[in-house]
C-alpha cells in the first residue's frame, strides 16, 4: 500500500491540541485525500445552534454525525475528529450520567473499525497550544485523560491502530508521513 491510498485516517485529541492544523497540513502533503470537518462544524453549517456549554444531547448529535461520516466514507480521507473523540467528551461531561454508553458502544465499535488509523495528539507537558482564557483547562485535561484511556489503553475495545504524535507541527506531520511510508513498505 502506498501512502495516500486506501486509508481512512482520523485526527484525534482534546480541544486546542492542534488537530485542525495537522489535518490542513496533511491534506497538503497527501493531495489525493479529502478531508472531513469535525462534526460540531458540520452541524453548525446545517443550521444547528449549540448551547454555550454543549449539552449531552449536543454531543450525542455530534456522535451521530461522526458515525455517519465514517460509515459513509470512501478511502483516502482524513477526519478532523472521530467517534472516539466525542465519546471522550460525553464520558467527561458534567452530566455524563445522562449518556447511555451501552446503547451506543457496539455501533461505535463497528464504525471505528472502518478507520485504518487514529492519529492522537495528546496535551503535551509543555503545551504547544495556548488555551484561551475562556476555556476550562481542567475540563480539557480531563478529556485528554479520557482519550488516553479510550485510545491508548483501548478501554472501550475499539481495536483501532493509534499513532501518538508530539512536537511542533512539522514534527507531527513527519511522524505521520513516516508511519504511512513504513506501512506502505510493509505490505
Amino acid at each position: 500500500m502506498k501512502p495516500g491510498l486506501d486509508m481512512r485516517i482520523a485526527i484525534s485529541g482534546t480541544h486546542f491540541s492542534g488537530k485542525s492544523t495537522l489535518v490542513e497540513e496533511l491534506s497538503r502533503r497527501l493531495p489525493k485525500y479529502s478531508t472531513v470537518e469535525e462534526p460540531y462544524y458540520l452541524l453548525e453549517e446545517d443550521g444547528y445552534e449549540f448551547s454555550e456549554m454543549p449539552s449531552v444531547e449536543d454531543f450525542e448529535l455530534q456522535l451521530e454525525r461522526s458515525l455517519e461520516c465514517v460509515s459513509e466514507s470512501e478511502p483516502d480521507v482524513i477526519f478532523d475528529r472521530c467517534p472516539a473523540d466525542i465519546l471522550g467528551y460525553l464520558l467527561t461531561h458534567s452530566d455524563a450520567e445522562e449518556f447511555d454508553l451501552d446503547s451506543w458502544l457496539s455501533r461505535c465499535q463497528a464504525v471505528v473499525e472502518k478507520l485504518d488509523l487514529i492519529v492522537f495528539l495528546p496535551v503535551e507537558e509543555r503545551d504547544r497550544i495556548d488555551l484561551p482564557s475562556f476555556q476550562d483547562a481542567d475540563f480539557r485535561a480531563c478529556v485528554d485523560d479520557k482519550l488516553k484511556k479510550i485510545l491508548l489503553e483501548d478501554s472501550l475495545d475499539l481495536g483501532v491502530e493509534v499513532l501518538t504524535v508530539t512536537g511542533a507541527l512539522a514534527e507531527r506531520v513527519e511522524q505521520v508521513m513516516k508511519y504511512l511510508h513504513n506501512r506502505s513498505t510493509d505490505v
